[in-house]
């Protein structure tokens, strides 16, 4: 039996319109299938695969908590993920992917494995950017990277404020400036036109 065989939905013999699957998908899942997003978790998927006349469709919903690593620290942090999600699957000669949530299995074969996907809707359910709640990071790394990112040695930085920003330095109008005199020429062809 492969690693992940209880995944598998067999559509072809499928005797009700509609049938109801749940998995729990631990860290020896997101071990299993390496991905590059989430090495650890815990997660429920409920998943409802509908017979229609022209193909299946399979219903995702996942909620669970992930462990990512922290944007600022490095250090792992709970994330947590839900989402809903759809993909049809119909019949063909050889398997497809035609857009981003239809698929294509070959007729013979009749099932579909969903590990995969359901790794996919995990990944993409979590957040671009995510860090620890203020405070929470790892204070090593914080003091390291305040440090690197002061200007001079008598910044004063709090944990939180590390994150650089746009340039905060305002233009007063009525400072002189020195302009090159290149750029008065080139402004007087401007004026021209």
């Amino acid at each position: 039996m492969g690693k992940f065989d209880k995944y598998k939905i067999d559509l072809k013999g499928m005797q009700a319109d509609s049938c109801k699957y749940e998995f729990v998908l631990d860290n020896l899942f997101f071990a299993n299938i390496d991905g590059p997003e989430v090495k650890k978790g815990k997660v429920n998927v409920v998943l409802v695969v509908k017979k229609t006349s022209r193909a299946f469709e399979l219903n995702f919903q996942t909620d669970g908590m992930v462990w990512v690593p922290c944007d600022r620290c490095l250090d792992d942090m709970e994330q947590p993920v839900s989402s809903t999600d759809k993909l049809l699957v119909k019949f063909g000669h050889e398997y497809a992917e035609e857009g981003d949530n239809l698929i294509v299995i070959p007729e013979e074969e009749g099932e579909i494995n969903v590990a995969w996907f359901m790794y996919e809707f995990i990944a993409l359910a979590i957040p671009m950017k995510h860090v620890h709640a203020p405070g929470k990071c790892n204070k090593a790394m914080s003091s390291k990277l305040s440090k690197h990112l002061r200007t001079t040695p008598d910044d004063e930085m709090d944990e939180d404020s590390f994150v650089p920003e746009e340039s905060n330095e305002l233009v007063n109008d009525d400072t002189e400036t020195a302009v090159d005199p290149r750029w008065d020429e080139l402004k007087k062809i401007l004026d021209n036109n």
